[in-house]
């Protein structure tokens, strides 16, 4: 017999995902349904979408206010914003109903932020069902306290009786200590896309950089990200000022800020040099990479950030931060003198700093060469999602003294 683990996850496929979602699917589907059979609560807000279905390896249990043809735009109306906030308790009340039916084995709440809570009261009602915690969050430390202040015990709690937590990045590995966690505790990355740019013919990629306005003169950046204020999109926008006018940017992903950015865009009459995808598939996302020159995304927070991996995977010249989790793989020449160089760092809120990097990398092509190879044989050994898969289910999921 299978063993049985709920996942708590605040969405999944096939509506908008971001890293964390990724990651449960990338681990889910590289394991045998014979050794564990995987249910998810989470929130459905697309009334076209069923309640129950099964997507990969994971039964998907729907929760929240829907509505048919939902867009991202619909998200901040009514009762829509709502679901959200309602997870915290919806998402328990559902889970107790299900492990009445299915009798599960363990939960695994993927982040704290916001699935810790609904994990915690669970484990109220069913203090005998095993508790994992992942912690992918990209948000500060600070910020998710200030959010949580009205039930910062039961958020705690999340922490405290957690069976085992496992980390994805040293950042994230000191906030669980800081929280209080004194138990089993797990280090293992996300993992790295490895679509690559030659399963897209030369005509996929010729239409979509005319789509896109990329003349052959042209310098491209991509960013790929939600867009909200922690991912810096702002600071790339900001940093062409300081760059000729063949350099131009690619955002893809959408997000609440989305409507604010095109607005300081059209500002500084721009518009001619970024384009904005909208919410895309993730092939789109591989083929953005594929059509472009240099990946940046300057976060001001990070947990982890699958996209820089993929990026690496891609070979592109990587202009990031070092922020929370960025600094366990992006080695910059300067700041990281006594290891191998993964990419060019910059200062958060740093715009010209931005600037001066794409200037270095286009000035720069045998630099560029090495640093992207150091970077892919980095991310296509540690940040393998085969060895990964392997590593959670031995280590977090079924280790061998919970057999």
């Amino acid at each position: 017999m299978p063993k049985k683990i709920l996942i708590f996850s605040l969405g999944y496929y096939p509506e908008p995902v971001g890293g964390a979602e990724v990651a449960i699917k990338e681990i889910t589907d590289r394991i045998n349904t014979q050794d564990i059979e995987f249910h998810m609560v989470a929130l459905g807000y697309d009334k076209n979408t069923p309640r129950v279905e099964k997507v990969g390896n994971i039964t998907v249990h729907r929760i929240g206010f829907s509505k048919p043809n939902v867009e991202i735009p619909d998200l901040k109306k009514f009762p829509l914003h709502y679901n959200k906030h309602l997870f915290l308790f919806w998402a328990p009340i559902k889970a107790l109903i299900l492990h009445r039916k299915y009798k599960f084995d363990a939960t695994w709440a993927m982040m704290a932020h916001p699935c810790g809570i609904p994990q915690a009261t669970f484990k109220i009602f069913a203090p005998k069902t095993r508790s994992i915690l992942t912690l992918q969050e990209g948000d500060t430390p600070e910020y998710i306290r200030h959010l949580y202040r009205p039930v910062w015990p039961l958020f705690k709690r999340a922490f405290t009786k957690a069976d085992v937590i496992q980390v994805i990045s040293r950042f994230l590995e000191k906030w669980a200590r800081d929280m209080g966690y004194k138990g089993n505790l797990v280090f293992i990355p996300n993992g790295a896309s490895t679509q690559a740019s030659s399963k897209f013919s030369q005509e996929e990629l010729d239409e979509l950089k005319t789509k896109v306005g990329k003349k052959p003169e042209d310098v491209l950046m991509v960013t790929v990200s939600r867009l909200v204020n922690k991912n810096a999109v702002d600071d790339i926008i900001s940093a062409l000022e300081f760059l000729p006018k063949n350099i131009k940017l690619l955002v893809v992903g959408g997000g609440e800020d989305e409507e604010k950015l095109k607005n300081m865009v059209a500002e500084l009459k721009m518009n001619d040099r970024v384009y904005f995808t909208g919410q895309v598939d993730r092939t789109m996302t591989a083929k953005a990479r594929a059509i472009s020159e240099i990946f940046c995304r300057p976060s001001r927070s990070e947990g982890f950030g699958n996209s820089f991996a993929s990026a690496m995977v891609s070979r592109l010249p990587i202009i990031a931060t070092q922020e929370g989790g960025i600094a366990d793989f992006l080695f910059d020449e300067k700041r990281d003198p006594a290891k191998e160089t993964t990419g060019w760092a910059v200062d958060k809120d740093s715009p010209k700093q931005i600037a001066d990097a794409v200037k270095d990398i286009l000035a720069h092509p045998e630099k560029v060469q090495k640093v992207t190879e150091n970077a892919y044989n980095m991310v296509t050994t540690k940040y393998n999602w085969d060895f990964i898969a392997k590593d959670m289910k031995e280590k977090v999921l079924l280790p061998k003294n919970n057999d």
